[in-house]
């Protein structure tokens, strides 16, 4: 399988068949599992093989196929599948972290991201340290010989930031540090953390994975060791894993991801270049775009900017709610990487609880909109989104 591309391994990667010899990967809908004797229950329950399981919280072999799958396309050695993309950023987090540990993370986040960090984790001893992801000497300053753990996102959501990975992990790693990534916006076609030597990626597979409205889920990939020890343990006693439905019809979106995902990073930056320069907007971002003031920084890092595109609408609130209300094609949703286009006003959905003097630190204003661009025809795309614009 080493000599495949990675196309061929998203279709093929982790593959159990059972005695019957079906050609698409069996769904497993048991919660536990027969032994041929007390003798055997108890080995198993010592110690499970490769391919022996115990209960559906600790491990299914459907879902065994989808971690297996999934952690080969992002380049880890394995993966644990969860109920969400937040029950595998939290998870990931609390089963790393105690009281008295030392976490720096990127200012930008998702919501709940910095919900887990400031009210959660900290509310339980664990200090947070927030930092301007953007700003190199930052972390420098921040990542202390007693950091446990760094946490970020590869690029921002939902003002679209990018961050140095390289010298992010560079600077965590001098200090013994572990680097967490959420990889959500940078898509697990395009994803580079493993590139660039980040320890664990966690991605939200309700989005591209999934990516028609479907399924929650989310995936924590990294080294056997952290993944199989700390993070298993604290999931499979918590009840984190992911249903095994759930993780067949991620096995069956996966034979078709990458064809989804690079016909959506095309049609983001067709509409990015359409959308630039327009009156009605006074700010673009889309990561690989000239208009965005990291661009050379994402094209070192990707070879695309991903499926979504953040642009700020001239008059505010009022003005953008007459833009979203205007849309035909685009709906307005709170998701993203979406089979279909999705357009969100982060202010008052994703990001509504963030005090006003964050939201404003974070460039969430109330004209911007995040435009996830879908498998539509990108001709239509752009006429929908510029006849909008045409209501202010």
């Amino acid at each position: 399988m080493d000599k495949w591309k990675r196309r061929t391994r998203a279709v093929h990667a982790g593959t159990r068949r059972s005695q019957y010899g079906e050609v698409s990967e069996a769904v497993f809908l048991t919660q536990g599992f027969v032994y041929d004797s007390a003798e055997a229950a108890e080995a198993r329950f010592e110690a499970a093989g490769e391919d022996e399981f115990i209960y559906a919280r600790y491990g299914n072999p459907t879902m065994r196929m989808f971690e297996d799958r999934i952690a080969d396309l992002l380049g880890y050695e394995d993966a644990f599948a969860c109920t969400s993309g937040m029950a595998a950023v939290s998870g990931a987090l609390t089963a790393l972290l105690k009281a008295g540990d030392h976490v720096v993370s990127s200012r930008a986040l998702f919501g709940s991201c910095l919900y887990v960090l400031e009210d959660i984790l900290a509310r339980f001893g664990v200090e947070i340290t927030l930092v301007d992801g953007t700003d190199n000497a930052a972390w420098e300053a921040a990542i202390r010989p007693d950091t446990r753990l760094v946490f970020l996102e590869s690029i921002s959501n939902p003002t679209l930031e990018v961050i140095d990975l390289r010298h992010v992990v560079k600077v965590a790693h001098a200090n013994d540090a572990l680097v967490l990534v959420d990889d959500a916006m940078a898509t697990p076609i395009y994803s580079y953390a493993r590139e660039c030597g980040a320890d664990i990626a966690i991605v939200s597979t309700t989005k591209h994975v999934d990516g028609q409205g479907r399924m929650l889920g989310g995936v924590v990939c990294g080294s056997r060791e952290l993944i199989r020890g700390p993070i298993e343990a604290y999931m499979k006693h918590t009840g984190g894993a992911m249903n095994p439905f759930t993780a067949w019809t991620h096995l069956k979106a996966l034979e078709t991801l990458d064809l989804r995902v690079r016909a959506q990073a095309e049609s983001a930056a067709r509409v990015a270049e359409a959308l630039d320069g327009h009156p009605a907007l006074s700010r673009l971002r889309y990561p690989t775009h000239r208009a965005h003031p990291q661009c050379d920084l994402a094209r070192s890092q990707s070879e695309a900017g991903g499926t979504v595109i953040a642009f700020e609408v001239k008059g505010g609130k009022a003005a953008c709610f007459s833009v979203l209300n205007a849309l035909e094609i685009v709906k307005i949703s709170n998701n993203f990487a979406d089979a279909k286009s999705i357009a969100t006003h982060p202010a008052t959905t994703t990001h509504q609880r963030l005090p006003q003097d964050q939201k404003d630190a974070l460039g969430i204003s109330d004209g911007l909109v995040r435009l996830s661009v879908g498998l539509e025809d990108p001709d239509d795309l752009i006429a929908d989104l510029l006849a909008a614009l045409e209501a202010v």
